[in-house]
């Protein structure tokens, strides 16, 4: 009886945060601003990010301090939820911390492969260091590829990374490494999902997972194919494993002779068939816009307390990058138009009709 209650608990609070997310409104008053500062003034007075930026200066706010402070509210959302049911959070806290993780070294890679990795410092997320394995302190010193596998002893991506060490003045296989950490993320994941002994949860989350994997491969296949000198051999090894399409529907996607063709094959399967709804202007917005669709539905249909709970995260990192996205945007002098057409979640919103359609499928 406990247990229902805290999982009655957990559906209720996830949703009613969620009914605090940001509006089509708001993120026209965002694509407005003309300055970081006043994209963090209006989420400071005007929306639930009040708390999360209390104490940021509107006058000398940075772009990486306001990324830093938006993203530390999907932890601290992450940890509201769990006091509600701990071994929901125990379960799901896998994707969260393993993929922030990761997000860390590659980003590291990225600045040391640029030859600035003191930048590094300048944005170090400390609010992630109670709740990951590596010393981001440590990443923040790296000059070398030796010192980041030395950052990383006693975690396991010491292991992942140490076979792509560039040798004999070859460069990094950066696509190689993150395909690796990403897999093991997976792998992780699907592991975490397997300790949940309701049935109907296990297959949802799965679900939500392999359509992950699914269209960011889907994505990889478009996006490769129209580069020139990428052979099939070549993007087949780039896509991440343990996602729900068949050897064979691959292969009919990577011998597809357009970006029509191949499009048309993958609406014809089970995580495709919502392409069909969804609007995009390049392939890669169709991971995250089928996310958004995905999550927007469960977590206002789902009865399984982790799939809400784990939608509600998703939404909410989504609704962050979108807010980067419109910074970044303003920034480069971005006009709203062209910004509004690179958000995922902000303004193409979800309409009640598709939602009702999925639910019935």
């Amino acid at each position: 009886m406990l247990e229902a209650m805290a999982s009655n608990a957990v559906l209720a609070k996830a949703r009613a945060m969620y009914g605090r997310r940001l509006t089509r409104e708001d993120f026209q008053a965002l694509l407005e601003c003309s300055s970081v500062g006043e994209v963090a003034g209006y989420l400071k007075n005007k929306t639930d990010y009040a708390s999360a930026l209390s104490a940021i200066s509107e006058s000398s706010v940075h772009r990486g301090q306001l990324e830093t402070k938006l993203k530390q509210k999907i932890f601290e959302d992450y940890e509201r939820l769990c006091r509600y049911e701990l071994s929901i959070g125990d379960k799901l806290g896998d994707y969260l911390i393993i993929r922030s993780e990761i997000e860390q070294i590659l980003r590291s890679l990225i600045l040391l492969q640029a030859g600035t990795p003191e930048e590094y410092l300048f944005a170090l997320p400390s609010y992630l260091q109670k709740h990951v394995q590596i010393d981001l302190g440590r990443l923040s010193q790296i000059h070398s590829y030796e010192e980041l596998l030395e950052a990383l002893d006693h975690t396991p991506y010491r292991e992942i990374l140490e076979p792509f060490t560039p040798r004999d003045g070859k460069p990094l296989d950066y696509t190689s490494l993150e395909n690796a950490l990403f897999s093991f993320f997976y792998k992780r994941v699907f592991a975490a999902i397997g300790r949940y002994s309701r049935l109907g949860t296990r297959k949802r989350l799965e679900a939500i997972f392999q359509s992950d994997i699914d269209m960011e491969n889907f994505n990889r296949i478009l996006r490769l194919r129209a580069m020139p000198g990428n052979n099939k051999d070549f993007i087949r090894s780039t896509l991440l494993p343990l996602g729900g399409l068949s050897q064979k529907t691959l292969d009919r996607l990577l011998n597809a002779d357009t970006p029509e063709k191949a499009t048309e094959i993958m609406k014809r399967t089970k995580s495709g068939k919502i392409l069909r709804r969804i609007s995009y202007n390049r392939s890669d917005q169709i991971p995250g816009r089928t996310t958004y669709q995905n999550c927007s539905h469960d977590i206002r249909f789902s009865t399984h307390p982790p799939v809400v709970m784990l939608s509600y995260l998703f939404l909410l990192r989504i609704e962050v990058h979108d807010i980067i996205t419109v910074v970044e945007g303003i920034r480069y002098r971005l006009t709203p138009d062209e910004i509004r057409s690179l958000l995922v979640g902000g303004i193409p919103a979800v309409s009640e009709e598709v939602l009702m359609w999925q639910y019935q499928k």
